[in-house]
């Protein structure tokens, strides 16, 4: 392969990956749609929407949005609503101006649900008369209920986020929606393999906390019964609030499917995370194989009990160990041998003091979390610019 062909190649891998969007960044960066984006990832709208290549968000400023919460709807028909201001399809702020004859009718990510009647997932859009454009639901009987305000962020046929002026009416959409059948976290686990651990979260107290999170998503990473057998003369040592802590620390606020952890390898926060106590740890992974570290020990997902969005349950082969309970600590230094290379220090874990203190950590150790999802990620405008750098050498070569 050419110089310039290989150029080429990485330009265009490097143009493909760079377009990846991530719309609760996106909305992040403007604070007046901060209750929009907190119920796009609440209702898994999110998720939804960054993995479709091609979406235009049409937001609801916090004014907007607290005379949808006014109406007290399910968070399940909630989504129904919201999804309705998600369209298939790209629509730019030129493209608003330059519809063919003037008008056109899109689908929505509530049409795509399979939850709306008939055509009542369809959005009107019209060029209206002084640069204006209005929308509409099309159950709506043609009432075009907000217009276009202005654009927030483009990535050209990727994604598009607009503003428009008020939420979209749709008696449908905001019909009540049964609520899906409850999960029951601990009898999941303990069909499965996990029963230990299940009952060690019932007999703490912890098992209230991860239920409260199911809806909004959760991720638990739960040691195996032989797993736990032999950690326990450990977890017998610690205090009952140590032990909550440690049990919280297995799992994580938001849902997370094998393939999302595959490409958010990064710091993690946990249910345990508090303030100054981080209780996170990192993920990684090496092809296949998926391990979360916790600069104490490395545990390494074996299996998947449970895979029903929003709840994810992993099978992993350690008890995650906190830096905040256990840390390392150096070996007695033994007695200097003449030795051509250098001897490596060994390490050992001990358990934390039993006062409630967190363990001493160095400082220099601290790693800064990207605070989306409690998932840390690459800067990509350093790829980015570093990539092009790169092919640009080459070309010149």
């Amino acid at each position: 392969m050419s110089p310039a062909t290989t150029a080429l190649f990485f330009l265009l891998l490097l143009f493909s990956t760079s377009n990846a969007h991530n719309i609760t960044r996106i909305l992040a960066k403007h604070p007046e749609f901060s209750t929009f984006n907190h119920y796009l990832t609440l209702t898994h709208l999110a998720s939804e929407i960054n993995r479709r290549e091609t979406i235009t968000v049409l937001a609801l400023n916090n004014a907007a949005m607290s005379s949808l919460l006014s109406k007290q709807l399910s968070l399940y028909t909630l989504k129904n609503v919201l999804s309705l201001h998600v369209l298939v399809d790209y629509f730019g702020s030129k493209k608003l101006h330059q519809i063919t004859n003037g008008t056109a009718l899109t689908s929505t990510m509530f049409q795509a649900s399979g939850a709306a009647p008939g055509s009542s997932g369809y959005i009107n859009i019209t060029d209206l008369k002084g640069g204006k454009v209005g929308f509409g639901a099309e159950n709506n009987d043609g009432n075009l209920d907000a217009v276009y305000v202005k654009s927030v962020a483009e990535i050209p046929y990727n994604i598009s986020v607009l503003q428009i002026s008020q939420v979209l009416n749709s008696a449908e959409a905001e019909a009540p929606t049964a609520e899906p059948s409850k999960l029951n976290l601990t009898e999941i686990m303990s069909k499965q393999g996990c029963k230990a651990f299940a009952d060690l979260l019932i007999a703490s107290g912890a098992d209230a906390t991860f239920n409260e999170n199911i809806d909004g998503g959760l991720t638990v990473f739960c040691p195996t019964d032989p797993v736990i057998k032999d950690f326990m003369p450990k977890y017998k040592n610690l205090t009952a609030s140590k032990k909550v802590s440690l049990l919280l620390y297995h799992g994580v606020p938001v849902y997370q499917s094998m393939q999302m952890l595959k490409s958010n390898n990064g710091i993690m926060n946990t249910l345990a995370t508090d303030g100054a106590n981080k209780y996170d740890f990192t993920i990684q992974n090496d092809g296949e194989v998926v391990t979360l570290e916790t600069k104490v020990m490395t545990a390494k997902i074996t299996g998947t009990l449970k895979d029903e969005e929003p709840l994810i349950v992993y099978k992993i082969n350690k008890v995650l160990l906190p830096r905040e309970l256990y840390k390392p600590v150096e070996a007695p230094a033994e007695s200097p041998k003449p030795s051509k290379s250098k001897s490596k220090s060994k390490h050992k874990i001990a358990d934390a003091p039993e006062s409630d203190a967190p363990a001493e950590s160095d400082p220099a150790d601290d790693q800064t979390a990207d605070n989306d999802n409690g998932v840390a990620g690459l800067d990509g405008r350093r790829l980015v610019m570093g990539m092009l750098s790169l092919c640009i050498g080459v070309l010149l070569m």
